[in-house]
């Protein structure tokens, strides 16, 4: 493979001057929630779902603390193993943890949903990263998913401490948040969006994304890597790290301030990204980072 070429379009230089004097403190991870307890206990949880031919199929997992891992293959099926490891201060805190976090499972036709709650949960669902841990309870509970999925599917993915994300082989829409983690996904063939706060985005793509998508994270670099013949229209934003790309590309024109009318006073904004078109246009990829590199690469395997 190719070596990938510095990015230097001349609309980019001054942002990232700018940018850079500014310096920006690093995000911190959260502090890890586990420490040492006298008790420990592990579950396993199975269950197949069964899906209905004909009707679009997809999965969605809400965990907190713990991993991911979705494999997409040829079965009609979705197939959940989860490793449920309990610690707590005595016996009797470990069962009252097994009783206060549990795992909720529902099918809805095609759609099935597997929900981690808790007393850790503010219970709204519109937070990325919804968590109210008092850190008193004496006990800490873990979940850690590997699934088994057909391969064209709509997958949504969700954690915060404790684990990654990993994608596989899967030709849908997607949603992929974590916190404290890193994503990968690998031979994927969809569109959609994956955010981490502290940790590594890598995404490889099978087939180009034929829709809108979006990538970021803060702390970490992203890492996209295209199949061949990309085009589509790049949107960058980049404070502490540099931007690379196998491609050319051509600088799109800086988009205008937008105006906003707040108490009587005219404000303009601006999204402060910058335009890159590969190939002919495309589809708009946004991709956003703090403190890290963006590479754009051309997938050889």
């Amino acid at each position: 493979m190719r070596n990938s070429a510095f990015f230097t379009l001349s609309a980019m230089i001054g942002l990232f001057l700018a940018a850079a004097a500014l310096r920006p403190p690093i995000v911190r991870a959260a502090e890890d929630h586990d420490r040492t307890f006298s008790v420990q206990k592990q579950e396993t949880f199975e269950k197949t779902f069964t899906l209905p031919a004909g009707a679009q199929h997809s999965l969605d997992i809400d965990n907190v603390f713990g991993s991911i891992e979705i494999a997409g293959g040829a079965s009609g099926q979705i197939e959940v193993a989860v490793t449920k490891i309990y610690r707590a201060d005595s016996d009797s805190t470990l069962e009252r943890a097994r009783k206060e976090v549990s795992l909720d499972v529902s099918q809805d036709g095609g759609a099935v949903k597997l929900y981690v709650n808790g007393p850790f949960r503010c219970h709204n669902r519109n937070s990325d990263s919804c968590c109210d841990w008092d850190g008193d309870r004496g006990y800490s509970v873990k979940m850690d998913f590997k699934i088994k999925v057909p391969a064209q599917i709509d997958v949504e993915a969700r954690t915060v401490n404790e684990g990654r994300v990993h994608i596989s082989n899967v030709s849908g829409k997607f949603l992929v948040r974590n916190v404290n983690g890193r994503i990968d996904m690998e031979s994927v063939a969809g569109s959609g969006s994956a955010r981490t706060v502290n940790g590594p985005v890598t995404v490889s793509f099978r087939q180009n994304p034929r829709e809108s998508s979006d990538f970021k994270t803060i702390n970490g670099n992203v890492e996209l890597r295209f199949a061949p013949g990309l085009s589509a229209d790049f949107r960058f934003k980049n404070f502490n790290g540099g931007i690379y790309s196998d491609y050319q590309v051509t600088a799109l024109p800086v988009r205008a301030a937008t105006e906003e009318h707040e108490g009587g006073k005219v404000i303009f904004r601006s999204d402060r990204f910058v335009g890159a078109r590969i190939g002919a246009g495309g589809p708009e990829i946004r991709v956003e980072n703090l403190n890290g590199d963006i590479r754009i690469l051309e997938n050889h395997e």
